[in-house]
């Protein structure tokens, strides 16, 4: 995926090595010589993943459009929340306007300290993907964070709604030893990652909701990632021996790591005789075309254009000082303190109507 250049600055992707402190306060310097540009950091777990890339690049353009008001800064959290956490202390000495964090440990003690942490420096505070339940305890601690999440359960919901409907359709060829069972592969993107645990949970459940009965073949922790997604299906798809009638995977990168693995056994290249239900969660360009192509069935697009505009937009009001909500289009969540960020089916059904 595309990474665009900074027009005014380049990039900083941090590790732990003694020009940290060096670059944050070459950044906090330079925008105390020009305050009308807003200085945002923006500290992910990492910016390696599909959809990580997506976000940045959308900043970028956000950025480049709006170069007299705002300045994004990429931090790399190299999926380490003590890595993280080092990374935000150092951040706090400096100049910042606006933080966006994704953490990448969201138990509740975790958020909680990060939140604490970025009150005593009255900061500006965007939070990612939390669980809207410790989103809802902790929007009392801090008058001035905003939570932008996921609905963690309705991608996984609309995911397994794609089965449902290709099932229902297309029973006969889905259901290849004809036992009236789907037999699936789970590819779960990380282990304890309540992001992950809700949509293997949620997929499945909605398959079984609407009467399929279910076979868990296995279950692959594959952190997110094609590569290990492609080595573990490899492995799985000769162990289990044309008993696989389906992939779950938990995001778009695994679901094109697993039909990349398959096609090196002949299967998912336009065949339909030779075709295995392979669905994940992201929307990204590369599993739209699979799509398009009749080689992957569906995947659940979570637009990262539509994310970064949220941070954006919810970001500049922070800084104003005015309602973060003034001048959209977005609401809170039913807990009244999430924006969540809409999601809708994408399949070869839809896309040819």
């Amino acid at each position: 995926m595309k990474i665009l250049k900074f027009i005014m600055f380049i990039i900083i992707t941090i590790t732990l090595t003694s020009s940290t402190k060096n670059n944050i306060f070459a950044i906090s310097s330079s925008n105390m010589n020009n305050r009308k540009i807003a200085n945002i950091a923006v500290l992910f777990p990492n910016f390696n993943n599909e959809f990580g890339i997506l976000i940045k690049q959308g900043l970028e353009d956000i950025q480049k459009e709006n170069e007299n008001k705002v300045r994004f800064t990429f931090f790399d959290g190299k999926d380490n929340i003590s890595v993280q956490n080092q990374i935000l202390d150092e951040l706090l000495k400096n100049n910042i306007d606006l933080l966006i964090i994704q953490l990448a440990d969201i138990k509740e003690n975790v958020v909680e300290d990060v939140i604490y942490k970025v009150k005593q420096k009255n900061i500006p505070l965007i939070l990612s993907n939390i669980n809207p339940s410790v989103a809802t305890k902790l929007s009392k601690d801090y008058n001035k964070v905003v939570f932008v999440t996921e609905d963690f359960k309705q991608p996984a919901i609309l995911e397994g709604k794609i089965i449902v409907d290709v099932w229902n359709s297309d029973k006969k060829n889905i259901d290849k030893n004809g036992d009236n069972i789907l037999q699936y592969i789970m590819l779960e993107g990380k282990r304890d990652d309540q992001t992950a645990i809700d949509r293997t949970q949620y997929s499945v459940s909605a398959i079984n909701d609407a009467g399929i009965k279910t076979q868990q073949l296995a279950l692959q922790f594959a952190n997110w990632d094609k590569e290990i997604a492609k080595n573990a299906i490899e492995s799985l798809f000769l162990k289990y021996d044309g008993a696989i009638e389906a992939i779950i995977a938990n995001n778009d990168a695994m679901a094109i790591g697993a039909i990349e693995a398959m096609q090196t056994y002949g299967y998912n290249k336009g065949d339909k005789s030779k075709n295995i239900v392979v669905v994940g969660i992201d929307g990204l360009p590369e599993a739209k075309d699979l799509i398009d192509k009749g080689i992957m069935t569906g995947t659940i697009v979570h637009d990262p254009n539509a994310a970064s505009e949220i941070f954006y937009t919810i970001g500049m009001n922070l800084i104003n000082n005015v309602d973060p909500l003034e001048n959209t289009n977005y609401k809170l969540s039913d807990s009244g303190v999430t924006v969540t960020i809409p999601y809708y089916e994408y399949t070869n059904k839809v896309n040819a109507s």
